[in-house]
């Protein structure tokens, strides 16, 4: 049994994608269940500088996830990273063994399938091309790349195409894109360069908040290259 925290914006903007994760998951034959009372994992509020707000999010979210079994699925480099290495020095000593459970227990997607499980290849079956965007969290923190890569080449019928930069930042960076929109809009554009020059049907990555920042580059571009999350492409 896992059980799949699905993430603030993928809940919001792309519940195809949280939709996509279940249907992966049970046709590999493993039962999820989705705990009601989860929300936001503080990290919005804590990459802004505010801590105490973020304390009250993560201790909820520990008591949530705390009180189920088995592997936590997060289909988010980001949200899992802020799990994982940041909720148990957030909290307050008293929820920290409860923070470090929860720690141990939570597994982004692709590393779930093919480190936990085993699974290179999910049976899947696609067309044309995809090249891929390796998030920042995810690959620096998690050291997810080779993980989306193995299952992506596992699709029947999709061909992966490198990216030149695929490690290199897309821009987003939650609040920095904010903050600093000009030097995100260089980025972005630097990324989307690397993207065209592919010429692939689509780019996939594994964090919807770096996918709805490119996806918003290549509609203004005009471009018909589709950013989707791999979750999409597997299911």
């Amino acid at each position: 049994m896992a059980q799949l925290f699905v993430t603030c914006l993928i809940d919001a903007f792309a519940p195809q994608v949280g939709e996509a994760v279940v249907s992966l998951l049970e046709r590999l034959d493993v039962p999820v269940e989705f705990p009601e009372d989860q929300t936001c994992c503080g990290q919005p509020a804590f990459n802004a500088g505010f801590h105490r707000e973020a304390r009250l999010m993560a201790a909820h979210t520990i008591e949530v996830l705390d009180a189920t079994e088995g592997p936590i699925v997060i289909p988010s480099g980001s949200c899992a990273d802020m799990i994982i290495h940041h909720l148990p020095e957030l909290v307050d000593e008293g929820l920290r063994p409860a923070a470090e459970r929860v720690a141990s227990r939570a597994r982004e997607l692709t590393t779930f399938l093919v480190e936990d499980l085993g699974i290179e290849d999910t049976d899947s079956s696609g067309e044309g091309t995809c090249a891929v965007h390796h998030s920042c969290h995810g690959l620096r923190n998690l050291g997810v790349k080779t993980q989306p890569e193995t299952l992506l080449d596992s699709v029947d019928g999709l061909e992966r195409i490198e990216l030149e930069g695929s490690t290199e930042c897309c821009g987003f960076g939650g609040l920095f894109a904010l903050e600093m929109p000009d030097v995100s809009t260089a980025m972005l554009n630097r990324k989307l360069d690397a993207i065209e020059a592919t010429g692939a049907d689509v780019v996939v990555g594994g964090d919807i908040s770096c996918l709805m920042h490119i996806a918003g580059g290549l509609h203004r571009r005009g471009s018909d290259i589709e950013a989707r999350h791999i979750a999409e492409i597997l299911e």
